[in-house]
Parts: structure tokens; sequence; C-alpha cells
């Protein structure tokens, strides 16, 4: 049965869940761990969200996927598999609310950088995220039942923002301009 696309009206509690739930990952996956990245729209102070938790975790290696998912699952974490064969591994923890939904990522994954260059250039651009608020909820009214193709909808305005957030990192390191260092750019991108 198809499960409703909810949106939530932002909680300032989202960063504490995010808090709580980095200290056990870490403590579960500490030798596997590089970093613990709260990502997707509960992340972004004052943006409506689907109440699930959502954190990229990157991993030393590829290698250590099997022993990290392994840890996660006698944890209470339900698999969700590699939908889109990008080497992330998603995970879905419903034992409490919010919801924590993790991915597992190798070092200078291309998903889990985009997701970051999202997330950063939302919470540097207001309007932007209140562009993304009002997508968010028109998709959700017009695709209640359907969260394939509400999270299909979004593609468009988010490749769009990453490419621009590329844009601009690009330009900052051209320009010799610091700031905010970018995940991986060995070359200029493609734009």
């Amino acid at each position: 049965m198809p499960t409703l696309v909810e949106l939530s009206a932002f909680d300032p509690n989202w960063t504490n869940d995010f808090s709580v739930a980095e200290v056990l990952l870490r403590a579960t996956l500490g030798k596997y761990v590089v970093s613990v990245d709260h990502i997707g729209s509960t992340a972004v102070q004052g943006l409506a969200a689907k109440p699930i938790i959502d954190i990229d975790i990157t991993l030393s290696s590829l290698d250590d996927v099997p022993d990290a998912s392994a840890e996660l699952i006698k944890l209470g974490f339900e698999p969700r598999g590699n939908r889109y064969d990008d080497d992330v591994w998603a995970f879905l923890w419903k034992r409490r609310m919010p919801q924590i939904r993790v991915y597992l990522c190798p070092r200078s994954n291309q998903t889990h950088e985009r997701r970051m260059l999202f997330r950063d250039y939302l919470r540097q651009h207001e309007e932007v995220a209140t562009e993304y608020a009002v997508l968010k909820l028109r998709l959700a009214d017009q695709f209640p039942y359907d969260g394939d193709r509400y999270t299909s909808e979004k593609s468009a305005f988010i490749s769009d923002i990453v490419g621009r957030a590329l844009k601009e990192s690009w330009e900052d390191v051209t320009s010799g301009v610091t700031g905010v260092p970018i995940p991986h750019c060995p070359r200029r991108p493609d734009l």
C-alpha cells in the first residue's frame, strides 16, 4: 500500500535528533567512519520536510560497506539497498520518531558530494530554500501517494542548484577567493 508523502513544518529538534543519532552511529561504526553528515531538508533551517533524519556516513573505503551494513542491521536498521547503482547503500530505522535514514557512502562518492553541495547552497541562499519549499509542497499535493514521482519531479531543481553551487565554487577557486571548501572539484565542471 502506498504511503502518504507527508511534509512537516521545520522542527528545531531535528538538529538535536541528528546529533543524538550521530553519537550512536559513530559509536557503532567508529573504525569505518570518515564523516557523518546531516543531509536532506531536515538539515536546512526553516525548510518543510518529511520527518525523517537523512544521514550520509562516509566510510574509509567501499570494502567497509558489508561490515558497516552488518553493524547497522544489528542495531535495528532495515536495509534498503543500492537503488541507483551509485555505491550508496540505504538503511531505515523506524524504531523512533523521527525515523532515521542512513546512507553508507565510500570516500569521494559523487552522490554524497552533490547532496552536500545542495544542502550547503540552500543553507546559504534563503530565497532558493524558499523556492524549494514551495516546489515540495506543490509536489506533495500533486502526488500525495507517489513518493517516487514526488522525488523524481524535484530532480531538475536539485540538478540546477548543484550546477550553480559547482559553478560558484569553481569561480571562487579560480579567482583565489577563500570560502567554503569544495568537497571534490578536480577539474572545471561541465556546466
